[in-house]
């Protein structure tokens, strides 16, 4: 049974992360201490160089050899579900369209694993809770964002078809014989290259890439990481967290308003976020036959706040930026009561089944 100090634990766990976001904030918002040119070049400072190593000390971490494939089948089977439903809102009714189901995919898929879901679980399931995490984290790399990244090109590609010439509007040669002029859309493997130029100019894709080598090599052969190599790691990874959520608050002091697109759609994107995401992976654990502290730690991954990165791809390909960036700050705001409910109803559940 939860008492008052597992709470207590899961709250001393996440309060320093809204710290440094405040700070952020309020460092922009009422201190004037940073012009947007500023902001910038801290966002730039964490993302080069800061993450990279964050994210590569989080994956040296994992064992692939252990990892626990039915949890990674369940996210894969949550994915699925919210893919076909997608597609049958799309074709099925008349709001239905593809600029918002990219949309919709990307506020009930990535989350924010490692800045906030390390720490979370973490304090609330241990070591071996954290374990998952960064296996989800690697997950949502490796697939995820490269199917959404894809998402959005094809979108792109076929705003470069509307725009091109149409088969209707002819040209003339020097012989003044009339041809057509027509446009071929791109192939799969056009975007798929696309979608890696993309990837390889992201420092996170080699930080998770490198990272997992590294795992798969160090746990087959027992190798320890020289302590020269691990220590100038930890000296950039030790600020990752922190700066993540100082860039946060950056970024939602330079918003004009927390909530950007209206109470409707600011209502839609946390329902996808905190009650359609974890209904799915639920759907999906239970079909791979998770049990246990298992299946809790899959449902509350799931609802962990929307990733920082799914707001940076909307705004990147201009699509709904104002639906997306409230999701990031509204969410990541009311993620703490959100996943403490979650925490709390889904342990008295299990000791429930247990007894």
């Amino acid at each position: 049974m939860i008492g008052l100090d597992d709470i207590y634990k899961v709250v001393a766990s996440m309060f320093p992360l809204y710290v440094a976001l405040m700070l952020g904030y309020g460092s922009v918002k009422w201190c004037h201490m940073f012009k947007p040119d500023h902001c910038n070049a801290i966002n730039q400072l964490n993302c080069y160089f800061i993450m990279p190593f964050f994210t590569f000390d989080f994956t040296t971490r994992v064992n692939p050899y252990k990892m626990n494939f039915r949890f990674l089948a369940a996210d894969a089977i949550s994915k699925a579900i919210i893919l076909v439903i997608i597609s049958l809102w799309a074709k099925l009714t008349t709001k239905g369209n593809y600029p918002w189901s990219i949309t919709i995919f990307s506020l009930s898929s990535l989350n924010n694993t490692l800045v906030v879901g390390v720490p979370l679980i973490g304090a609330m399931y241990g070591t071996f809770g954290e374990n998952l995490v960064i296996q989800s984290s690697i997950l949502q790399f490796l697939v995820w964002i490269i199917l959404l990244l894809m998402m959005y090109e094809f979108r792109s590609a076929n705003k470069s078809l509307d725009l091109a010439v149409t088969p209707s509007e002819s040209a003339t040669d020097l012989e003044e014989n009339s041809k057509d002029e027509t446009t071929t859309r791109p192939s799969l493997s056009t975007l798929i290259k696309i979608v890696g130029l993309k990837v390889a100019k992201n420092p996170n894709a080699y930080a998770c890439i490198l990272g997992l080598m590294w795992a798969l090599i160090s746990n087959r052969w027992d190798l320890k990481m020289p302590s020269i190599v691990q220590g100038s790691v930890l000296i950039m990874s030790r600020a990752g967290a922190g700066v993540a959520m100082f860039c946060m608050g950056l970024f939602m002091a330079l918003q004009p308003k927390i909530i950007d697109c209206g109470v409707t759609l600011t209502a839609f994107g946390m329902l996808l976020r905190f009650v359609v995401a974890p209904a799915a992976m639920a759907v999906g654990s239970v079909m791979v036959g998770l049990r246990g502290d298992v299946l809790c730690i899959a449902i509350i991954q799931a609802a962990l706040p929307q990733a920082i990165g799914s707001f940076v791809f909307a705004k990147e390909y201009e699509l709904h930026t104002s639906v997306l960036s409230t999701s990031v700050i509204f969410g990541t705001i009311v993620s703490i009561p959100v996943l403490i409910s979650y925490y709390v109803v889904l342990n008295v559940l299990n000791t429930q089944r247990i007894v």
